[in-house]
This record gives structure tokens, sequence and C-alpha cells, in this order.
């Protein structure tokens, strides 16, 4: 969604760098580069008046002219910036003191809002609550029964008296809906409600009419996040029509330029509250600014990496899984656990896509083959529990008979048997407190995804003896390393059967590689 406008921002910064101070026509530069990157992203022109007057103001005040790194200083007034006009401070559901909570969804047709239902119906069961959507959509064909198909898919009540296709009150239906929810005890209501294919009175009166009769606690306003400079006119209507407290942006993983999350809420004054990236019910989460500036100036979004990983690793087997890691008995039965574990949060391109500076490695992400981990998946499954347990038994007539029910080559069962016994041993070093060759301070891995050692990096000599000129640790330890690192290969390797060619380019970034 903001590649154009990372992409933009990137090189306006890097004018700035290698400057021990900033002048006026430095300031003035950077300031005009950010101007034309927000514009061509579709943000609205008084929100960007605003961002570059805030920004040149703090630019040359005493907090950048008396830094010690003016360009990183500049960088951070940004950030800081972008946190404002997306809200500050991330937004949290108001919930009523007396139960149910009352959700009315509104925006236009096309925007998103009935799978959104599913979505929040899914993501508040999950917080403990008894969520019920309403079927208040009785104008588009099928609004009914597609809300009923997305509530059995997230395990949520639906509440749908009527039909629908333009048969029944969609007011009475509400209406009814909070006597429902009382009855069964469910303590949340969420209204979807019919939409247009623009603003018109008739639009606005049902959603009016349907906010005065459940007085709902949250009006969330729903909107595709790539209707660009329309989104600004769009949500201004709302907000006057039927006054919503927040909104919701959809569609977040499409390849629009991102305008409208920077516009709507310096435009409205309402904030955003949640956002949906995907089309599974999972992708969807709660709106950070701060976390989206990040990802806006590729630094990553590590809190939500890590808020993914605490959902989908249990912390027992983890712990389980460690301790057969450091005694070596990590087997591939284990690590297909994991694996699954890693699926559940998400794809590994949106995963990658998290970590600060990947921003500089898009075509790379977008190129990267899912596939490679269902083939890892399926080798393995094709295993028996011995198999699995204790690699080493596997001959060839096992390896052909692998490939065979796995659908794959012999030389990706030899492959990835090959990389386990690898990483297991690097793995089980690690875990003894040894250095990971290959990575300044750590070490490299053998088996990471797609990552190789830097093209043309300077190999340390094999043997004991190094080249004249060049000191040798008395630490052994030390020394014993320095050894085992001469012995990596120079071309990277991929992950557990991933394939070698096509990656020797793909390195991790500066940022990342100096913080190791």
């Amino acid at each position: 969604m903001f590649d154009s406008l990372q992409d933009r921002l990137q090189s306006a910064f890097k004018t700035l760098r290698g400057k021990g101070k900033l002048s006026e026509a430095d300031i003035d530069q950077v300031a005009r580069e950010i101007r034309v990157a927000l514009l061509d992203a579709d943000v609205a022109v008084p929100v960007v008046r605003t961002f570059i007057g805030n920004v040149k103001e703090r630019a040359r005040g005493a907090e950048v002219s008396q830094a010690l790194n003016p360009a990183q200083q500049v960088i951070k007034i940004v950030n800081e910036e972008l946190v404002s006009i997306l809200g500050g401070e991330t937004r949290r559901l108001q919930f009523a003191k007396n139960p149910p909570t009352v959700i009315m969804l509104a925006g236009l047709q096309g925007a998103g809002k009935t799978t959104l239902a599913g979505k929040l119906g899914r993501w508040l069961k999950e917080q403990g609550n008894s969520p019920m959507l309403v079927a208040a959509d009785l104008q588009r064909p099928n609004a009914v029964n597609q809300l009923q198909v997305v509530g059995g898919q997230a395990g949520v009540t639906v509440f749908a008296p009527e039909p629908g296709n333009g048969i029944g009150d969609p007011v009475r239906v509400a209406r009814d809906a909070i006597t429902e929810a009382k009855r069964t005890l469910h303590d949340v209501v969420i209204v979807d409600t019919a939409g247009r294919l623009g603003i018109d009175a008739e639009l606005m009166k049902q959603a009016s009419d349907i906010r005065d009769a459940v007085d709902p606690d949250e009006v969330l306003f729903v909107i595709d996040a790539m209707i660009g400079q329309d989104a600004v006119t769009t949500a201004e209507a709302f907000a006057e029509g039927v006054d919503f407290t927040g909104v919701v942006l959809s569609k977040l993983d499409g390849d629009a330029r991102g305008g409208a999350a920077l516009s709507i809420r310096s435009i409205t004054g309402r904030p955003i509250m949640f956002a949906s990236t995907g089309e599974k019910l999972d992708d969807f989460d709660v709106f950070h600014p701060d976390r989206m500036a990040s990802r806006i100036l590729d630094m990553g979004d590590v809190l939500t990496l890590i808020e993914q990983a605490e959902k989908a690793f249990d912390a027992d087997q983890a712990q389980a899984a460690a301790e057969k890691v450091a005694g070596g008995t990590f087997t591939l039965e284990d690590f297909l656990q994991q694996m699954e574990a890693l699926a559940k949060m998400g794809s590994m391109t949106k995963l990658l896509g998290m970590m600060p500076g990947m921003g500089q490695f898009k075509d790379q992400l977008a190129n990267f083959d899912e596939r490679d981990m269902d083939k890892i998946k399926a080798i393995i499954r094709s295993m028996t529990p011995a198999e699995r347990e204790n690699p080493k038994i596997i001959d060839g007539s096992r390896r052909a008979r692998i490939s065979k029910g796995s659908g794959t080559q012999v030389s990706d069962v030899n492959q990835l048997v090959t990389r386990f016994f690898e990483a297991s041993k690097m793995m089980q070093k690690m875990a003894k407190g040894g250095a990971m060759p290959g990575m300044p301070g750590m070490g490299g891995m053998p088996g990471m995804p797609g990552v190789s050692k830097r093209a043309g990096a300077k190999q340390k000599p094999q043997g004991k003896k190094a080249k004249k000129g060049k000191k040798v640790s008395g630490n052994p330890a030390k020394r014993a390393a320095a050894v085992e690192q001469s012995k990596e290969p120079a071309n990277g390797a991929g992950a557990f059967g991933f394939p070698q060619g096509g990656a020797d380019d793909f390195e991790l970034p500066k940022e990342l590689r100096d913080l190791l």
C-alpha cells in the first residue's frame, strides 16, 4: 500500500545523510521532496500543507541545529509528525457499562462492511466477548446470505430474521437485535448496514434512522483505502450524516497509494481504529499510528511481529523445543510443528516485510514463493514417525519413497535432510553460547529463509594459520569460531530445502547487520 510513498521518502532522506549541519537550503529541499511524495500518494492538500509546515518549523529549531546527527533528527521529526496525523495514540473500543455494546458499521457499497463484520466478530470473540452479527443490509442482493456465511466461518452468531434482497425493514431488524442479544446473553452487537455506490439522501436517512433506533456505542465508518482522494469527500459526508466515532481502513493490502490513511484522521478528527489487511478473517488488527508510521518510513513493525508470534506459538511448546535444541534432540517432527505455528502468523512475505529495512527488498519479497514452505511440509509428512525422529536412517530407498509420496524430487529430500543436519548442529552450538559464523558478533545460520551472505564478503583464511599480518585471537573459543567461519561456503544457502538460485543478491539490511 505505501510502497511508492516509502520509496520517495527514503530518496528524500538520502540527501541529508553525511551532513554535519543542515542549511536552510537543505531543509527546503527535503521538505519539497516530502511534499511531492505525499501529494503523489493522494494525501489531501490541507494535510500536506500542515505536515510540511510543522516539519520545516521543527527542522529549523534547536533540536536539529544542536543535534550530533541532524539527518537522523529530521527523520525522527518526520516520524513523529506522521504519528500525529495518523492519530497519535491507539484508540480502543468503548464498551457499554450495561451490555450489550452496540457497534454499527457504515460506509459505501463495496467498502467491505460485511466481511469486516465477520472479522470484527472473530476478533471480539478472541478477546473473550460473545458477539452477535445483525443482518440489517436488506437491500444488496444476497447480503444476508453473505453475512451468514462469514459469521459461520468466524464462529459467530448471526441474527437474520429477514431474507433481504429488498424485503424487510432494516430499522426494525436492528431494534429487534438488541432485544434478542439481551435474551441470548450476547454482550456485543455488530450491525451491518446497507451501502450505496455513491452518497445519496436515502443512504444517509437509513443509516441515521438505524443509529437513532439502536443508540450505538460505536459507529465505525468502513472505507476502502484504495479510493484515493475520494476518501476525504466520502468521510466528510458520513461524518456529517451519521456522525461516526471511528474509522476502519479496509483493503490495506492493495496496491493503491494509501493517501486515505494519512488524510481521514486529520480531515474528520475521528480516529482510525482498525485496519483490514487481507481477505482472510484473521487479516485484521487494531490500528496503531506509531507502528504504521514506522512501516511507512521502512523502520519495520517489530511489535506487531512479536504479538503475532505470541498468539501463534505456545509458550510451553516453545520452551520444550528450546530444550531439545540445546540437548541435540530436535527432530523433524519438532521442526514441522514450528513451521505450522509460523504459518499461523501469516505469509512469510508479510512477516519479513515487518522487519526494519526490508523496504529495499520489495522485489525479492514479491517473488518469494510460499509454495516452498508447503513443499517442505509435504516431504516431512511423507516420512514415517521413525524417520522424523531419526533422519539418519533415511537411506536411498527411503528417500525415493518419500519423494514419490510428497510429489517432489529426490534431490529436494536430500537437500532438506542435509540442511536439517547443518541447522541442528548450528542451533545446538548457539544454545550453548557459541558464535554463529557469518554474522558480526553472532554469525550466520545455514538455512535462513532466502538470505545469503553478503556478496563479495571477505572470507577468513582456512586452517590454523592466518595470513601474514592478520592477528589471531589468543582466546581458544574465538580462534575456533574464526576457523569455523572460514569453512562456510562463500555462496549462501537457502532455507531447509529452499532453492539457492535467485537469492544471491538478497542480503540483510545494513541496519540489521549493525544491530547483530
